[in-house]
C-alpha cells in the first residue's frame, strides 16, 4: 500500500478516574505499571492493594474497570501509561533495544479480574461501575470524564491531571494524536473525498462542532500543518512511522 496521506485532526487523551467520592488516588506511571502488570519486571504479580504497590497508596484493593484488548483505547492505554510505568525501570528499557518481543510480553501484558476487569466498548458502563464502587478506578476516554464530572474524579498520573488544556498541550502523559487518514490515487477519483477531508478539517478545528462532541482542536502551528498536508495530499514517507 503506497501514498497514504496522515492528516491529524485532533487530539484525545486516555483518562484514569474514579468516583466522586472515592479515596483521592495520585498515580506515577509506575504505579499504575506495578498494580496491573502481569509480571511487573518479568515476576509474577503477588499485589493485592494499592498499598502493596506504593506504601504512599490507600489499603484499598486493586480494582481496575478498563476497555476490552480489542478496543483502541486499551492499546493506547498499553502504549502511553503501562509501558512508560515499565520503562522507568532501567533494566526493562534496555531490554526494549535487546529483545523487543518480550520486552512488549512483560510492560504490556495486563494481569486479569479482580485486578483489572474488561466492560465491553461501552465507556458509560465503566462510569457506572466506579459510581456503585468507591475505591475502584476506570480506564477511559477523555471525553467521557468530561461528560459526568457530576459522578467522578480525575486520577493524576505524574502529578498532572487530565483536563482539556494538559492534553491540548501535551503535558499530561496519556494524551494522544487522532488522525485520519487518505489514498492519495483516490482523491480525483471517488467524488466527495477531499470535500470530506474539508469538512472533516472544518469541523475539528477552533470553533468547530467536533468539539462539542468531546474533540481537543488543533491549534496554531499544529492546525496549520495539518491544513497543509490536507491540502496539498502529502504521502507519508517512511520515515515519520516508527
Amino acid at each position: 500500500m503506497t501514498e497514504i496521506v496522515e492528516i491529524q485532526i485532533g487530539i484525545d487523551g486516555i483518562a484514569l478516574g474514579e468516583a466522586a467520592r472515592g479515596p483521592g488516588f495520585k498515580l506515577s506511571e509506575e504505579d499504575v505499571y506495578k498494580a496491573l502488570a502481569a509480571n511487573p519486571y518479568g515476576k509474577p504479580n503477588a499485589a493485592k492493594t494499592w498499598k502493596d504497590v506504593n506504601p504512599a497508596l490507600p489499603a484499598v484493593a486493586i480494582s481496575v474497570f478498563g476497555p476490552p484488548s480489542t478496543s483502541g483505547t486499551y492499546d493506547a492505554f498499553k502504549e502511553l501509561i503501562l509501558g512508560k510505568g515499565c520503562d522507568a525501570n532501567a533494566g526493562m528499557k534496555a531490554l526494549k533495544d535487546s529483545n523487543k518481543d518480550k520486552h512488549e510480553e512483560i510492560c504490556t501484558t495486563l494481569r486479569g479480574a479482580p485486578y483489572y476487569v474488561e466492560q465491553g466498548e461501552n465507556d458509560n458502563l465503566i462510569i457506572s461501575k466506579l459510581d456503585k464502587n468507591p475505591t475502584s478506578l476506570g480506564i477511559f476516554g477523555f471525553s467521557y470524564l468530561e461528560a459526568n464530572k457530576d459522578k467522578i474524579k480525575a486520577v493524576p498520573v505524574q502529578g498532572v491531571s487530565p483536563t482539556y488544556e494538559t492534553i491540548a498541550n501535551g503535558s499530561y502523559p496519556g494524551w494522544r494524536p487522532l488522525y485520519i487518514y487518505v489514498k492519495k490515487k483516490h482523491v480525483g477519483v471517488i467524488p466527495g473525498l477531499a470535500e470530506y477531508v474539508a469538512e472533516f478539517l472544518k469541523g475539528s478545528g477552533e470553533g468547530g462542532y467536533l468539539a462539542e462532541k468531546g474533540l481537543i482542536v488543533l491549534s496554531g502551528r499544529g492546525a496549520e500543518a495539518a491544513a497543509a498536508v490536507a491540502k496539498g495530499m502529502t504521502p507519508l514517507d517512511g520515515s515519520q512511522l516508527k
